[in-house]
């Protein structure tokens, strides 16, 4: 191993950092940009929720598109390219989509804010794709995991501030009455974009022009697995199958149109989205049932806990978005407050925050600390997580005095964490439980109670993916790196669970949509208690294997 692989090569890997920020920046910052868009241009919940089916798709069809070259080649696309190439590549391509934003916001409408959107997200998957791997190689692979979570660390906090400096961009300091948002021009969207495109600029630069950068290069073979190429085919195919009559239907809306067939117009789309889902589900558990009988060309989809962990996947990064992109609007009912889109700031930065909390809190057991130190460190993590948050909140001079008690589920998580101690299967199934019983408070309370529960969602998501993901690739062998990648294809529920929750409070109301999230809650805490069943068949012991919160595989702009 080479001397400058040992030394860590501190200014590519806060480069490199610097961009890990800026992925959970944008993604958080949805959450104050859709209630916006919705009244800016006059949508409905559903349509304003096609940022996230945007964003999060783009993720999808980045991921399904290397697994597709690289099946074909039979070589890793993106090792291949070399790491440090494929990142500039990455940025570069999101560079085009910020200046694609630019004009989307001063000469184009939605459509064209959605599609730039959906550039910006494609260069992230190509650059989450290298980045862990990257960040491995800019010192001793010893401490690789420390890196990784170090850039986990900072993109928790872009997530966190993203609300704030968003909220900032749009509507200044003054509160705006939705009625007048109309009114307000999009320049501050395009500085902000111009600012985040220089970056993305700069960090591609500095990472692809320096020498002292290792390259990066696999030249790894890849297993085949064309029928989980097919299958994973066909499913994107049903699915745009599925999308194309709902676009449809409102590209051919009549301003005339009587309440009566909206009514059935609402109810046709819904049937449709619901269809989305069924083809994902049906289409994975189909492919694992295919693939015990016969498991040649299936890969890894030959195993149960991967197949299941897919869903789990897709169903907790769906949960985590629905929450927070749906809150906005949530927000701006009588029951919750009648807020104005340029208050919802602070609450959206603490729902992004709760996430930051609980993912410092778990980063803990990344680090080799006495069992003394590290009871310590899970107190006082989370609560300092919290003073930042409300800190950098009050700076902003909104009113946070309403979040103060949050603290509360804040200790019910440090709790929770000493329950877990680091076992997968136990954290999950705890959080999962949380989430079911804080989204049930939520949907028969309202106030302040019930604001509290939604937000305590981002406490219980916190840490489920490297709990999910620990338990899916258990027993891979060598099949582990590609059950990784098509664990990653699904962070494609953050681009279907929210429209659907979207569609459904347009038909039944925004409060009573939160219903999807208690399905999603009740399907990770079935998933927790199967999978124990599964691995114990294959003669692995989950209680016996702990769990290291290492971002080494997690999507960090989710």
């Amino acid at each position: 191993m080479s001397t400058n692989q040992i030394k860590t090569n501190y200014p590519a890997l806060y480069t490199l950092i610097s961009v890990f920020f800026f992925w959970g920046f944008i993604a958080a910052g949805n959450g104050v940009f859709i209630p916006f868009c919705k009244s800016y241009f006059n949508l409905d919940q559903f349509q304003s929720q096609l940022i996230d089916f945007a964003f999060y798709g783009a993720y999808y069809l980045g991921a399904l598109g290397l697994y597709f070259f690289s099946s074909i080649s039979g070589k890793d696309v993106v090792g291949l390219w070399g790491y440090k190439k494929s990142i500039s590549f990455g940025l570069l391509f999101s560079f085009i989509g910020a200046l694609l934003m630019i004009l989307a916001v001063n000469f184009g409408g939605f459509s064209a804010i959605l599609f730039a959107l959906f550039i910006v997200a494609l260069g992230f998957s190509l650059q989450q794709t290298a980045a862990n791997p990257f960040a491995v190689l800019l010192g001793d692979p010893k401490t690789g995991s420390t890196r990784i979570n170090l850039g986990g660390g900072i993109n928790s906090f872009g997530t966190m501030i993203a609300p704030i400096v968003v909220t900032f961009a749009l509507f200044g300091v003054a509160t705006v009455n939705d009625d007048d948002i109309k009114h307000l021009g999009l320049d501050t969207v395009s500085y902000l974009y111009a600012t985040v495109g220089g970056l993305f600029l700069i960090c591609a630069l500095i990472i692809g022009l320096s020498k002292n950068v290792p390259a990066g290069i696999n030249t790894e073979k890849v297993e085949k697995s064309n029928k989980a190429l097919i299958t994973l085919g066909v499913i994107t195919l049903l699915l745009m199958v599925c999308f194309a009559p709902i676009f449809d239907s409102y590209s051919n809306l009549s301003p005339t149109i009587s309440a009566e067939e909206l009514r059935s117009l609402e109810h046709y789309r819904m049937y449709w989205l619901i269809g989305a889902l069924l083809v994902i589900v049906a289409g994975l558990l189909f492919a694992n049932q295919a693939a015990t009988k016969k498991s040649e060309g299936w890969g890894a989809m030959k195993y149960p806990q991967l197949v299941l962990g897919m869903l789990a996947i897709f169903t907790y990064v769906g949960v985590e978005v629905a929450i927070g992109s749906n809150l906005g609007g949530l927000l701006k009912t009588p029951e919750f407050g009648s807020l104005q889109a340029s208050d919802i700031g602070p609450y959206v930065s603490m729902y992004w925050g709760s996430l930051m909390i609980g993912r410092w809190a778990g980063a803990i057991s990344a680090f080799n600390f006495k069992s003394v130190t590290k009871k310590m460190l899970l107190i006082v993590m989370p609560i300092l997580a919290f003073i930042i948050i409300l800190a950098v909140n009050f700076i902003t001079g909104k009113d946070i005095t309403p979040l103060y008690y949050y603290i509360f589920c804040v200790f019910i998580q440090i709790g929770a964490f000493f329950l877990c101690k680091d076992k997968p299967a136990r954290t999950l199934m705890i959080f999962s439980v949380l989430g079911v019983i804080s989204m049930l408070i939520g949907l028969f309370s309202t106030g302040t109670i019930a604001i509290y529960a939604f937000l305590a969602g981002g406490l219980w998501c916190s840490i489920m993916w490297p709990a999910i993901f620990s338990l899916a690739i258990l027993g891979l062998g060598k099949h582990t790196t590609q059950g990784s990648a098509f664990l990653i294809m699904m962070i494609l529920g953050g681009g279907i669970i929210p429209p659907i929750q979207g569609k459904l409070s347009d038909i039944i109301g925004i409060h009573e949509s939160y219903i999807v999230t208690v399905v999603c809650f009740v399907y990770l805490a079935v998933f927790a208690f199967v999978v124990k069943g599964i691995l114990k068949k294959q003669n692995i012991d989950v209680d016996a294997i702990e769990m290291e919160m290492d971002a080494s595989h997690e999507p960090l702009a989710v």
